[in-house]
């Protein structure tokens, strides 16, 4: 897949840091691999190296510069054809408000085998809600903070700078 270069952030040798092509959720990024594999086990091992290093930067990056409540990181892995890569997806106090807001994903407390459901959330509720509303809504919610393309100019401007 070829990746605009308005969406580049950073890349090495071997990883490509893009900001995510189909979401309104600025701060959402995507580490894949340049090398034409989708397992890990697959990947020369200094691309493997590299890897944690440079997946640990970009939390770091992420969380000084965006300030997000919640970073999630994730494999998926459904994208055939597609290299190997991670979602860094930030959630932000904003989005958690805007899940809790949104009647429709309160049936997912119905799924939980724990008491207080109904005042809890994790990961794969608000994953789902980030991709519903911010990927795939034509209208997705309102952007509170930075828009995409100056969290990418953010986002740029700390991968010059040594960490």
């Amino acid at each position: 897949m070829q990746i605009p270069a308005t969406h580049v952030i950073h890349q090495t040798e071997h990883w490509l840091l893009n900001h995510h092509l189909a979401s309104a959720l600025p701060g959402y990024l995507m580490l894949g691999s340049k090398q034409p594999v989708d397992s890990l086990a697959d990947l020369p091992e200094a691309a493997l190296a590299e890897m944690g290093v440079l997946m640990a930067k970009v939390q770091r990056v992420l969380e000084e510069t965006l300030h997000p409540k919640w970073l999630y990181i994730g494999r998926f892995g459904h994208s055939p054809g597609l290299p190997i890569h991670f979602h860094f997806i930030p959630v932000y106090a904003w989005v958690e408000e805007a899940f809790w807001a949104d009647e429709r994903y309160r049936s997912l407390g119905k799924f939980a085998h724990i008491d207080d459901a109904a005042t809890q959330t994790d990961g794969a509720e608000l994953t789902l809600f980030v991709w519903r509303e911010f990927g795939e809504a034509p209208v997705p919610p309102t952007v509170q903070g930075p828009s995409i393309e100056q969290v990418i100019e953010q986002l740029r401007g700390r991968f010059v700078q040594p960490q």
